[in-house]
């Protein structure tokens, strides 16, 4: 499928299920970094992760034209879900970015990467 950056999200045990995931599908740091510094950031926000996220990627100028990122979410129970998501145009560097003055501070070593 060539993915460039797979953004895994999980429900209530975020931290455990992105280590697995991230172990499981021998995913890098870099492909779940934009995962991670959300829950630092923000803690677990639930779906609208994702948002946070795409913005973290967005304000590091990862995306190019024809890169996916890979979407999964689990819910409750056996509730679960995923979307690939194709980059239509390459995304510039923004210059409205809440965050963009502090993105060069980050991606940090974090207590759940020593797992």
């Amino acid at each position: 499928m060539g993915l460039a950056v797979p953004i895994c999200y999980g429900g209530e045990h975020a931290l455990g299920v992105s280590g697995a995931m991230t172990k499981s599908l021998l995913l890098s740091a870099k492909h779940v970094e934009a995962s991670r510094m959300t829950l630092h950031w923000f803690g677990n926000t639930s779906s609208s992760s994702l948002w946070y996220e795409l913005a973290d990627i967005e304000a590091k100028v990862r995306m190019k034209k024809g890169d996916r990122v890979w979407k999964i979410a689990f819910g409750s129970g056996f509730k679960c879900n995923s979307a690939v998501w194709e980059c239509n145009r390459t995304i510039k560097a923004p210059t409205d970015c809440p965050w963009v003055d502090c993105m060069n501070r980050y991606p940090k070593a974090l207590e759940f990467d020593q797992s």
